[in-house]
């Protein structure tokens, strides 16, 4: 893996890790808002969510537009994809790994 893609899919998982940060991926998954509402559901200052915003900004999932002092947020899962890359990859070597360790436990049983 290239180094850069590397720090993509770190900075998709670090965003993804917090749940507030979830919160409003879930929400801008249903349509674009402003920063406003975005905080409104959250007892936190405009300030704190200001940073999470831009933690995912950083990590390529939130785009946002500004049209004099209002600021649209839309989701963006592009760079979701590396990270489902990523654990499509662990998840077919914990499956084979796992069919194996079936497979030897069942010869086991049929030579004892």
């Amino acid at each position: 893996m290239v180094n850069n893609q590397g720090a993509q899919l770190d900075a998709v998982f670090h965003a993804l890790a917090d749940p507030t940060r979830r919160a409003i991926i879930a929400r801008l998954a249903q349509a674009p808002c402003g920063i406003s509402e975005l905080a409104a559901p959250f007892d936190m200052t405009l300030a704190a969510i200001s940073k999470h915003i831009k933690v995912l900004e950083g990590a390529g999932l939130l785009l946002r537009s500004i049209e004099g002092r209002n600021h649209t947020c839309r989701l963006d899962t592009g760079p979701m994809v590396g990270g489902m890359e990523w654990l499509r990859h662990y998840e077919t070597f914990w499956n084979q790994r796992l069919d194996a360790l079936v497979t030897a436990l069942n010869a086991e049983d049929t030579t004892a």
